[in-house]
Protein backbone atom coordinates (compact mmCIF):
# COMPACT_ATOMS: atom_id res chain seq x y z
CA UNK A 1 0.00 0.00 0.00
CA UNK A 2 0.86 3.70 -0.57
CA UNK A 3 0.32 6.49 2.24
CA UNK A 4 -0.51 9.70 0.95
CA UNK A 5 -2.32 12.95 1.74
CA UNK A 6 -6.01 14.18 0.68
CA UNK A 7 -6.02 17.95 0.63
CA UNK A 8 -2.79 18.90 1.70
CA UNK A 9 -3.40 21.12 -0.85
CA UNK A 10 -7.04 22.04 -1.07
CA UNK A 11 -6.95 24.17 -4.06
CA UNK A 12 -7.79 23.37 -7.75
CA UNK A 13 -5.26 21.14 -9.47
CA UNK A 14 -4.71 23.48 -11.94
CA UNK A 15 -2.97 26.04 -8.94
CA UNK A 16 -0.72 23.05 -7.95
CA UNK A 17 2.70 24.12 -7.45
CA UNK A 18 6.33 22.50 -7.01
CA UNK A 19 6.78 23.64 -3.60
CA UNK A 20 4.06 22.16 -2.36
CA UNK A 21 3.96 18.74 -4.19
CA UNK A 22 7.68 19.30 -2.31
CA UNK A 23 5.99 19.68 0.92
CA UNK A 24 4.49 16.88 0.83
CA UNK A 25 7.25 14.42 -0.45
CA UNK A 26 9.49 15.68 2.13
CA UNK A 27 6.88 14.62 5.26
CA UNK A 28 7.04 10.84 3.54
CA UNK A 29 4.57 10.57 1.73
CA UNK A 30 4.12 8.80 -1.45
CA UNK A 31 1.03 10.31 -2.93
CA UNK A 32 -1.68 12.90 -2.66
CA UNK A 33 -5.24 14.19 -3.56
CA UNK A 34 -5.83 16.71 -6.53
CA UNK A 35 -9.39 18.31 -6.58
CA UNK A 36 -11.01 19.71 -10.04
CA UNK A 37 -12.95 22.18 -9.93
CA UNK A 38 -14.06 22.46 -13.42
CA UNK A 39 -12.68 19.12 -15.58
CA UNK A 40 -14.12 20.04 -18.88
CA UNK A 41 -10.98 23.33 -18.49
CA UNK A 42 -8.30 20.37 -19.89
CA UNK A 43 -5.26 21.18 -21.63
CA UNK A 44 -2.54 18.30 -22.56
CA UNK A 45 0.01 20.50 -20.93
CA UNK A 46 -2.02 20.85 -17.54
CA UNK A 47 -1.91 17.01 -17.59
CA UNK A 48 1.95 17.08 -18.32
CA UNK A 49 3.10 19.54 -16.14
CA UNK A 50 1.04 17.97 -12.86
CA UNK A 51 2.36 14.45 -13.61
CA UNK A 52 5.88 16.17 -14.23
CA UNK A 53 5.38 17.74 -10.52
CA UNK A 54 4.46 14.51 -9.02
CA UNK A 55 7.48 12.21 -10.49
CA UNK A 56 9.96 14.69 -10.40
CA UNK A 57 9.84 14.95 -6.31
CA UNK A 58 9.23 11.09 -5.82
CA UNK A 59 5.39 10.97 -5.66
CA UNK A 60 2.69 9.36 -8.27
CA UNK A 61 -0.63 11.20 -8.83
CA UNK A 62 -3.52 10.25 -6.31
CA UNK A 63 -7.30 9.92 -6.18
CA UNK A 64 -9.16 12.84 -8.09
CA UNK A 65 -12.01 14.90 -6.65
CA UNK A 66 -14.60 16.71 -8.41
CA UNK A 67 -16.02 19.88 -7.55
CA UNK A 68 -19.50 18.59 -7.16
CA UNK A 69 -22.04 18.64 -4.31
CA UNK A 70 -25.07 16.37 -3.68
CA UNK A 71 -26.68 16.44 -7.27
CA UNK A 72 -26.53 12.64 -8.41
CA UNK A 73 -29.21 12.06 -6.31
CA UNK A 74 -30.71 15.63 -7.25
CA UNK A 75 -35.18 15.41 -7.89
CA UNK A 76 -34.11 18.20 -10.40
CA UNK A 77 -33.16 16.34 -13.66
CA UNK A 78 -31.34 18.97 -14.88
CA UNK A 79 -28.83 19.21 -12.25
CA UNK A 80 -28.63 15.75 -11.82
CA UNK A 81 -27.42 14.99 -15.41
CA UNK A 82 -25.01 17.98 -15.18
CA UNK A 83 -23.65 16.76 -12.16
CA UNK A 84 -23.40 13.02 -13.89
CA UNK A 85 -21.63 14.69 -17.02
CA UNK A 86 -19.02 16.65 -14.28
CA UNK A 87 -18.59 13.20 -12.74
CA UNK A 88 -18.19 11.63 -16.41
CA UNK A 89 -15.39 14.09 -17.59
CA UNK A 90 -13.68 13.27 -14.20
CA UNK A 91 -13.10 9.66 -15.58
CA UNK A 92 -11.49 11.19 -18.76
CA UNK A 93 -9.32 13.09 -16.70
CA UNK A 94 -8.20 10.36 -14.49
CA UNK A 95 -7.25 8.20 -16.89
CA UNK A 96 -5.15 10.80 -18.32
CA UNK A 97 -3.34 11.71 -15.64
CA UNK A 98 -2.86 7.81 -14.53
CA UNK A 99 -4.58 8.55 -10.94
CA UNK A 100 -5.77 4.76 -9.11
CA UNK A 101 -9.24 6.76 -9.05
CA UNK A 102 -11.96 9.48 -9.12
CA UNK A 103 -13.94 10.22 -5.85
CA UNK A 104 -17.56 9.29 -5.76
CA UNK A 105 -19.86 11.56 -3.91
CA UNK A 106 -22.76 9.44 -3.09
CA UNK A 107 -24.86 13.27 -2.47
CA UNK A 108 -27.67 14.40 -0.19
CA UNK A 109 -30.84 16.20 -0.46
CA UNK A 110 -30.26 18.67 1.64
CA UNK A 111 -29.45 21.59 -0.18
CA UNK A 112 -27.00 23.18 2.64
CA UNK A 113 -24.51 20.38 1.66
CA UNK A 114 -23.29 17.07 0.11
CA UNK A 115 -22.74 15.58 3.60
CA UNK A 116 -25.20 16.91 5.99
CA UNK A 117 -28.66 14.59 6.69
CA UNK A 118 -31.82 14.56 5.42
CA UNK A 119 -34.18 12.19 5.93
CA UNK A 120 -35.01 11.19 2.38
CA UNK A 121 -31.43 9.86 2.04
CA UNK A 122 -32.68 7.06 3.44
CA UNK A 123 -35.59 6.51 0.38
CA UNK A 124 -35.75 3.69 -2.38
CA UNK A 125 -36.30 6.62 -4.56
CA UNK A 126 -33.17 8.35 -4.10
CA UNK A 127 -31.00 5.18 -3.83
CA UNK A 128 -32.54 4.41 -7.04
CA UNK A 129 -31.79 7.89 -8.45
CA UNK A 130 -28.13 7.58 -6.72
CA UNK A 131 -28.29 4.11 -8.67
CA UNK A 132 -29.00 5.19 -12.29
CA UNK A 133 -26.59 8.05 -11.99
CA UNK A 134 -23.59 5.89 -10.60
CA UNK A 135 -24.53 3.45 -13.86
CA UNK A 136 -24.55 6.38 -16.20
CA UNK A 137 -21.16 7.41 -14.70
CA UNK A 138 -19.39 3.83 -15.04
CA UNK A 139 -20.50 3.63 -18.45
CA UNK A 140 -18.04 6.05 -19.37
CA UNK A 141 -15.39 4.80 -16.24
CA UNK A 142 -15.77 1.69 -18.07
CA UNK A 143 -14.75 2.91 -21.98
CA UNK A 144 -11.82 5.25 -20.19
CA UNK A 145 -10.53 2.56 -18.12
CA UNK A 146 -10.68 4.69 -15.08
CA UNK A 147 -11.93 3.45 -11.67
CA UNK A 148 -14.80 5.46 -9.46
CA UNK A 149 -14.43 4.85 -5.81
CA UNK A 150 -17.47 5.61 -3.86
CA UNK A 151 -17.74 6.41 -0.01
CA UNK A 152 -20.11 6.11 2.81
CA UNK A 153 -21.40 7.70 4.85
CA UNK A 154 -24.70 7.62 7.86
CA UNK A 155 -25.75 10.76 6.87
CA UNK A 156 -25.81 10.05 3.10
CA UNK A 157 -27.94 7.38 0.97
CA UNK A 158 -25.12 5.02 1.54
CA UNK A 159 -25.73 4.99 5.65
CA UNK A 160 -24.04 1.40 5.75
CA UNK A 161 -21.83 -1.21 4.60
CA UNK A 162 -24.98 -3.13 3.44
CA UNK A 163 -26.38 -0.77 2.23
CA UNK A 164 -23.24 0.14 -0.28
CA UNK A 165 -23.15 -3.58 -1.23
CA UNK A 166 -26.70 -3.31 -2.25
CA UNK A 167 -25.74 -0.46 -4.00
CA UNK A 168 -22.78 -1.87 -5.81
CA UNK A 169 -24.18 -5.02 -6.98
CA UNK A 170 -27.41 -2.61 -8.47
CA UNK A 171 -25.06 -0.82 -10.40
CA UNK A 172 -23.14 -3.75 -11.57
CA UNK A 173 -19.86 -2.21 -13.05
CA UNK A 174 -16.53 -3.02 -12.61
CA UNK A 175 -15.48 0.19 -12.73
CA UNK A 176 -17.03 0.52 -9.49
CA UNK A 177 -15.29 0.15 -6.20
CA UNK A 178 -15.32 1.11 -2.71
CA UNK A 179 -13.44 3.34 -0.46
CA UNK A 180 -13.00 2.60 2.85
CA UNK A 181 -13.57 5.30 5.69
CA UNK A 182 -15.04 3.94 8.80
CA UNK A 183 -15.35 7.21 10.65
CA UNK A 184 -17.96 7.88 8.25
CA UNK A 185 -20.25 5.13 9.36
CA UNK A 186 -19.96 6.07 13.38
CA UNK A 187 -23.40 6.44 13.74
CA UNK A 188 -23.68 5.40 17.30
CA UNK A 189 -22.21 5.16 20.80
CA UNK A 190 -22.47 1.23 20.00
CA UNK A 191 -20.26 1.80 16.97
CA UNK A 192 -17.92 4.60 18.11
CA UNK A 193 -16.89 1.94 21.29
CA UNK A 194 -16.38 -1.14 19.27
CA UNK A 195 -15.00 0.48 15.83
CA UNK A 196 -13.56 -2.83 15.52
CA UNK A 197 -16.57 -4.56 14.56
CA UNK A 198 -17.88 -1.93 12.16
CA UNK A 199 -14.38 -2.44 10.56
CA UNK A 200 -14.42 -5.78 10.10
CA UNK A 201 -18.28 -6.00 8.49
CA UNK A 202 -17.17 -3.49 6.37
CA UNK A 203 -14.75 -5.23 4.97
CA UNK A 204 -16.40 -8.70 5.38
CA UNK A 205 -19.75 -7.02 3.09
CA UNK A 206 -17.15 -4.44 1.25
CA UNK A 207 -13.49 -6.19 1.33
CA UNK A 208 -14.30 -7.61 -2.70
CA UNK A 209 -15.05 -3.77 -4.01
CA UNK A 210 -11.97 -2.28 -1.91
CA UNK A 211 -9.76 -0.35 -3.79
CA UNK A 212 -8.62 2.32 -0.88
CA UNK A 213 -8.87 3.87 2.02
CA UNK A 214 -9.29 7.30 3.78
CA UNK A 215 -7.58 8.01 7.21
CA UNK A 216 -8.45 10.04 10.15
CA UNK A 217 -10.11 9.24 13.97
CA UNK A 218 -13.41 9.52 15.71
CA UNK A 219 -14.38 10.62 19.22
CA UNK A 220 -17.50 10.76 21.59
CA UNK A 221 -18.50 14.51 22.49
CA UNK A 222 -19.46 14.93 25.93
CA UNK A 223 -23.42 15.41 26.44
CA UNK A 224 -27.24 13.92 26.79
CA UNK A 225 -27.36 13.24 23.23
CA UNK A 226 -24.95 11.19 20.97
CA UNK A 227 -22.45 13.64 19.08
CA UNK A 228 -19.25 12.12 17.65
CA UNK A 229 -16.76 14.44 15.90
CA UNK A 230 -13.61 13.49 13.88
CA UNK A 231 -10.06 13.55 15.82
CA UNK A 232 -6.40 13.55 14.69
CA UNK A 233 -4.85 9.99 13.99
CA UNK A 234 -4.32 8.66 17.69
CA UNK A 235 -6.67 10.48 19.67
CA UNK A 236 -9.70 8.82 19.48
CA UNK A 237 -11.08 5.65 19.17
CA UNK A 238 -10.75 3.98 16.03
CA UNK A 239 -8.79 0.64 15.40
CA UNK A 240 -6.39 1.43 12.86
CA UNK A 241 -3.98 -1.38 13.34
CA UNK A 242 -7.72 -3.23 12.07
CA UNK A 243 -8.23 -0.80 9.22
CA UNK A 244 -4.55 -1.47 7.82
CA UNK A 245 -4.51 -4.96 8.48
CA UNK A 246 -7.59 -5.60 6.70
CA UNK A 247 -6.97 -3.00 3.74
CA UNK A 248 -3.41 -4.71 3.59
CA UNK A 249 -5.45 -8.50 2.99
CA UNK A 250 -7.75 -7.19 0.29
CA UNK A 251 -6.36 -4.20 -1.50
CA UNK A 252 -2.22 -4.42 -1.03
CA UNK A 253 -1.83 -1.93 -3.55
CA UNK A 254 -4.56 0.94 -2.54
CA UNK A 255 -3.42 4.05 -1.32
CA UNK A 256 -4.25 5.05 2.22
CA UNK A 257 -5.12 8.63 2.56
CA UNK A 258 -4.53 10.91 5.70
CA UNK A 259 -7.33 13.26 5.58
CA UNK A 260 -9.00 16.39 7.19
CA UNK A 261 -6.33 17.92 8.50
CA UNK A 262 -4.26 21.70 8.29
CA UNK A 263 -0.74 21.15 6.86
CA UNK A 264 0.98 21.57 9.62
CA UNK A 265 -0.79 18.70 11.56
CA UNK A 266 -0.01 15.56 8.68
CA UNK A 267 3.56 15.05 10.11
CA UNK A 268 2.19 14.42 13.42
CA UNK A 269 -0.70 12.13 11.55
CA UNK A 270 1.59 10.14 9.70
CA UNK A 271 3.74 9.43 12.86
CA UNK A 272 0.81 8.30 14.64
CA UNK A 273 -0.39 6.06 11.59
CA UNK A 274 2.63 4.81 11.22
CA UNK A 275 2.84 3.23 14.41
CA UNK A 276 -0.30 1.52 14.14
CA UNK A 277 1.13 -0.11 10.74
CA UNK A 278 4.01 -1.46 12.74
CA UNK A 279 1.59 -3.36 14.96
CA UNK A 280 -0.45 -4.34 12.16
CA UNK A 281 2.93 -5.64 9.64
CA UNK A 282 2.64 -3.31 7.05
CA UNK A 283 5.30 -2.68 4.90
CA UNK A 284 4.35 0.64 2.82
CA UNK A 285 5.14 0.58 -0.93
CA UNK A 286 7.57 3.08 -2.43
CA UNK A 287 5.75 5.33 -5.40
CA UNK A 288 6.64 3.52 -8.89
CA UNK A 289 7.14 6.90 -10.27
CA UNK A 290 8.89 4.66 -13.47
CA UNK A 291 5.37 2.87 -13.88
CA UNK A 292 4.30 3.20 -17.64
CA UNK A 293 1.02 4.72 -15.85
CA UNK A 294 2.73 7.46 -13.88
CA UNK A 295 5.17 9.13 -16.28
CA UNK A 296 4.92 12.09 -18.08
CA UNK A 297 3.66 12.42 -21.60
CA UNK A 298 5.14 13.87 -24.51
CA UNK A 299 3.25 17.06 -25.35
CA UNK A 300 1.79 17.50 -28.59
Amino acid sequence: MLLGAADYFAGDWLRMTADVVGAVASLGFGTMNLRVLDPAAVAEDDIVRIRGLFADRGLVVGQTVGAYGGGLVSPDDSVRDATIEHVKLMCDLTGRLGAPNTYLRPGSLNTGGAWLPHRGNRSDIVFDRLVDSATRICQTAEATGTKVAVEAGVVSPLYSAARVRAFIEAVDSPALGFNQDPVNLVGCLEDAYDTTRLINESFDLLGAWTIGAHAKDVRVVDGLLPHFEEAEIGDGLLDHVTLLARMQAVAPDAHVLIEHLPAARFGPARRALLGFADQAGIVWDAPDTEDPSNRVAEAG
